[in-house]
């Protein structure tokens, strides 16, 4: 399954005719290129079936919920910083096929449920797997180094919601001068393309040195990161 393409605004002709194409521009054109996305969507769509559309809610395509999910990856979104961008950025709705005159952009809500679904099934890797490999087929993956760094993604400390309480799965992390309630992404990224391969989510306060191990694919020549 693939994203819908519908008729072109009057705002989405004007920003496709400006001049000048920006960096996410052309980020989010090579992640449409280079990704399986059928692939990808196959394998998250029999556990995605399940749960989509329940409440009396009209589900959102598996298709937008991953380009929406990878778009927090890469550029390391919070879940409502990740539903502001995609209303802010004009890019970020054409990756994902969003056109705000006719429709809401998935909220963060949805985007934790689906997040967390892709943890509970183990899918997180999965994808990750596919995607390195189908850029290694294609020689776009070297394999020589990685590169381990680790993004903080943060989650609404307050407990004014249904359950009255605050996420058991999201700690307190301290960096720099500031405390940071949510989850850690920890990546590796392959030294010569810039990349990501690999993915490992946790709670804020893991150290970033208990996850190396899982975030290396076991070619490298070198490992570098952060110290």
């Amino acid at each position: 399954m693939s994203v819908t393409r519908v008729q072109k605004t009057f705002s989405e002709l004007e920003y496709t005719g400006k001049k000048k194409q920006t960096r996410r521009d052309r980020f989010l054109a090579d992640l449409e290129q280079l990704v399986p996305w059928a692939q990808l969507e196959a394998q998250v769509a029999p556990f995605y079936s399940n749960t989509a559309g329940k409440r009396g809610r009209p589900a959102i395509g598996v298709s937008r919920m991953l380009r929406m999910y990878v778009v927090q990856q890469c550029f390391g979104f919070s879940d409502e910083g990740c539903e502001d961008a995609v209303y802010d950025s004009q890019a970020i709705r054409g990756f994902m096929g969003i056109d705000l005159g006719r429709e809401s952009a998935p909220d963060a809500t949805t985007l934790l449920r689906f997040r967390r679904l892709l943890e509970t099934h183990q899918l997180t890797r999965l994808l990750f797997e596919t995607i390195n490999q189908h850029l290694a087929s294609r020689g776009l993956l070297l394999k020589e180094g990685t590169i381990v760094d680790a993004t903080l993604i943060a989650a609404p400390p307050s407990v004014k919601n249904r359950e009255g309480k605050r996420d058991p799965e999201m700690h307190q992390a301290r960096k720099g001068n500031q405390w940071h309630f949510g989850m850690k992404a920890h990546i590796g990224v392959d030294a010569t393309s810039g990349l990501v391969h690999s993915v490992v989510g946790t709670a804020a306060n893991v150290a970033d040195v208990t996850q190396v191990g899982q975030l290396l694919h076991g070619d490298e020549t070198y490992v570098s990161g952060d110290a």
